[in-house]
């Protein structure tokens, strides 16, 4: 079932750039972000509050809320950088360099998470790596 997942966040991310791309045409791409996160907060409350999960917030360690709030940091900057980068580049180039994401996801997954490093699983890097490579030059 992950994998269904996967693919509609795959398919919602392609839209996501789209959509960015046209959104943050004439206005700041720090607003842009600001815009898109009160969305994106007002979803996932939402969504928290109509399934009754928000009575477990209580019971979260502080070493998931720390890395929780790191996530949260990374995320936003990298939303900040995105948009940035979507505002004086193509979506059609950006979007994919910051799929480079994936290599680099995996390669700190082996060093952090000490998460086996497969032959297939390194060729992909490999590949996303060089394919970013071509994007780029």
């Amino acid at each position: 079932m992950w994998w269904i997942y996967a693919l509609l966040s795959a398919l919602f991310a392609a839209l996501t750039a789209i959509f960015a791309k046209v959104g943050v045409s004439g206005i700041n791409s720090n607003l842009a972000t600001g815009i898109r996160t009160i969305i994106i907060l007002i979803i996932a409350w939402g969504i928290v509050l109509f399934r009754g999960e928000a009575k477990g917030i209580g019971s979260i360690s502080k070493h998931s809320l720390l890395f929780l709030v790191l996530s949260g940091i990374a995320t936003g900057l990298s939303w900040i950088f995105y948009f940035k980068a979507l505002q004086v580049g193509k979506v059609s180039q950006v979007a994919p360099v910051d799929k480079l994401s994936v290599a680099l996801t995996i390669v700190l997954s082996v060093i952090f998470l000490h998460e086996a490093l497969t032959w297939k699983t390194a060729i992909g890097a490999l590949l996303i790596i060089s394919g970013t490579l071509v994007l780029i030059f």
